[in-house]
C-alpha cells in the first residue's frame, strides 16, 4: 500500500528490513546500543562488525533519541538506531516516546540529505507494544512529519509477516 504525503511517497511492504536499499534503514535498538535480538540482531548480523564498532564508540541512546552509524555491509548507507519504549500498559508515556523514535530518525535522515528511509515497527517485540496502537502512532508521526518536510523521496516500513502489514494498512486508511 502507498500514499504520496507532500511530495514524499509512504509505503507500507511486507519484507526484511536488512535487505532493503533506502539510504538509510532504522533500527530497533536498545539503550546501550549493544545489539539484541529481533530487528536489532539481524541488523548487526547482516551489516557485520563495523556497525557494532560505531555503536560501541557512540555508548548510549536514551529512549526516544536517534544516532547514526555505517550500513557496514547492508544496502543501506546509514542505520539510524532508536530505543524504543518498553510498553507498561500505555500510561508512562509511551506514546510520546514512540512518536518521537521516528521524528528523530526522519529529522536524523533530512540532516545528512538523504532521500530514502526504512523503518520496522518498533518497539512491537520483545518490547510488547501492541501492534496496532503502534502502527497508529508511528504512521501518525510520521505524516505529520512529511506534511512539514519535503526533502524525503520514500519512506518505507518493512514490516515483518503478513498480519502485521495488514494492521498497518488498516491504521494507514484510518488516518488518510
Amino acid at each position: 500500500m502507498e500514499a504520496v504525503i507532500n511530495k514524499t511517497r509512504l509505503a507500507l511492504v511486507e519484507g526484511d528490513i536488512t535487505r532493503e536499499e533506502t539510504d538509510a534503514i532504522a533500527n530497533a535498538a536498545n539503550e546501550g546500543l549493544r545489539g539484541g535480538g529481533g530487528v536489532d540482531g539481524a541488523i548487526h548480523r547482516a551489516g557485520g562488525p563495523a556497525i557494532m564498532a560505531e555503536c560501541r564508540k557512540i555508548g548510549y541512546c536514551p529512549t526516544g533519541q536517534a544516532v547514526v552509524t555505517t550500513g557496514g555491509n547492508l544496502k543501506a548507507k546509514y542505520v539510524i538506531h532508536t530505543v524504543g519504549p518498553v510498553y507498561r500498559g500505555g500510561t508512562r508515556g509511551e506514546e510520546k516516546l514512540l512518536a518521537s523514535c521516528y521524528t528523530e530518525c526522519l529529522k536524523q535522515a533530512v540532516a545528512r540529505e538523504l532521500k530514502s528511509i526504512a523503518f520496522p515497527s518498533i518497539s512491537t517485540g520483545v518490547y510488547g507494544y501492541p501492534m496496532d496502537e503502534a502502527a497508529r502512532v508511528s504512521l501518525k508521526a510520521t505524516i505529520g512529519f512529511l506534511k512539514e518536510n519535503e526533502t524525503l523521496e520514500t519512506v518505507r516500513f518493512v514490516l515483518f509477516g503478513k498480519a502485521a502489514l495488514e494492521v498497518y494498512e488498516q491504521e494507514l486508511r484510518k488516518l488518510l
